[in-house]
């Protein structure tokens, strides 16, 4: 099988899928703009070959390379890169080789928030009422529909780039005076807890891997005001976060692919409310998280759905795994060296994170796991503590 991956030493930790393709004898054939000799050594081992593009938005560059690993090795069998960013690429390659997976077609379902609102009611999944607005006109009229505070978001976008929540009329009018000129959805602003399903399908479909996630806020609220984040696994998934989940993943017919589904959870009455769905792994560092929670290698199950279309790991979540982010702005009560004097034992995971990341969550992060959940949430609020 030869299997071209796409940026495969970004995020980082994404080399482990390329590694653990070659394992199952897979040839992992990379592209990306990074020089050769810069790529971690276990990742330069794990693939057949590499071709270094001057630009990866260049996409005459990248088919170039592709054509180039058809002449040397076959016929490719996979495209991948798991990344959002890369999606359309991933997509059009997919269609220039005649390969199998998401196709350009699709990808408006999946990356047009107001294209997946119609999929989540099809689905009959609950979604935040509004809508595209183009003008203030529009705007004025949503507002009207569904009262303020309004959520302003991108219709295509990345996590809470560009997201803003308006409180008024003049916050409205303001917005459109300084909006970039894209497509934006204006939504009722939803007051509750912030949850997500997370998991990985099969070539026929089926989900074969789930975990769910609990944030301590918002993402937009954490970058809009630069403020910390934490999140942790569940040991035991809702039965509702677990039904509407896979009635959206069974809405876009995702295959050989990871999810990451996130819905709010209303303060006002317990209702589940869907924000969005991405045909990705979740972001930061919580393919490990599944890893640590579970006691398996999310990467090698990956690679063997893609090899042999089987998940073999069992997610009996024996523990609750914590991800919490410092800011270098601020100014923390516990240096590291009290964090782990206190808590190394829990704690199987910490660095510095990539500054892509660090607005939502931080510039350096720590994992901490345990059969209790207060106590990797004792951990998260130790770390997160500020000076007073």
């Amino acid at each position: 099988m030869n299997f071209v991956f796409v940026s495969p030493h970004f995020p980082p930790n994404y080399l482990w899928f390329c590694v653990e393709l070659r394992r199952l004898g897979v040839d992992v054939l990379g592209i990306a703009d990074a020089a050769h000799e810069g790529l971690r050594p276990v990742l330069r081992q794990s693939l057949s070959e590499y071709y270094r593009v001057g630009d990866l938005h260049d996409y005459e560059q990248v088919l170039r390379a592709c054509g180039h690993f058809t002449h040397r090795h076959g016929k490719i069998d996979r495209v991948e890169s798991h990344n959002e960013h890369w999606l359309a690429t991933d997509a059009r390659l997919r269609a220039d080789f005649n390969v199998p997976g998401l196709r350009e077609a699709e990808l408006a379902d999946i990356q047009r928030k107001s294209r997946m609102k119609e999929r989540f009611r099809i689905a009959g999944v609950p979604v935040a009422r509004g809508g595209i607005a183009r003008d203030l006109e529009e705007g004025r009229r949503i507002a009207e529909e569904v009262g303020y505070p309004l959520v302003a978001k991108p219709d295509v976008g990345v996590g809470a780039a560009g997201t803003l929540r308006l409180g008024d009329d003049r916050e409205l009018a303001a917005f459109f005076d300084r909006r970039q000129p894209v497509d934006y959805m204006l939504e009722e602003f939803v007051a509750g807890s912030l949850l997500s399903f997370d998991g990985v399908t099969d070539q026929d479909g089926r989900i074969v891997f789930e975990m769910s996630h609990v944030f301590s806020r918002g993402i937009m609220e954490v970058v809009n005001s630069d403020d910390d984040l934490f999140y942790y696994s569940l040991r035991e998934i809702p039965a509702d976060v677990e039904a509407m989940g896979r009635r959206a993943v069974s809405a876009f017919d995702l295959r050989e692919r990871f999810f990451h589904f996130e819905l709010f959870r209303t303060s006002a009455d317990g209702r589940l409310v869907a924000l969005e769905l991405n045909a990705r792994p979740p972001g930061g560092w919580t393919t490990d998280m599944f890893n640590y929670a579970n006691d398996i290698d999310v990467y090698h199950e990956w690679a063997n759905v893609v090899v042999q279309n089987r998940f073999t790991a069992p997610d009996a979540r024996p523990f609750h795994c914590c991800y919490a982010g410092r800011k270098r702005s601020k100014r923390y009560a516990h240096a590291h060296d009290e964090i782990f004097s206190r808590f190394g034992r829990l704690i199987p995971h910490h660095g510095a994170i990539d500054s892509a990341f660090r607005a939502a969550i931080g510039d350096y992060g720590y994992l901490a796991r345990s059969p209790a959940l207060a106590e990797v949430l004792e951990v998260a609020a130790f770390i997160q503590e500020q000076e007073r």
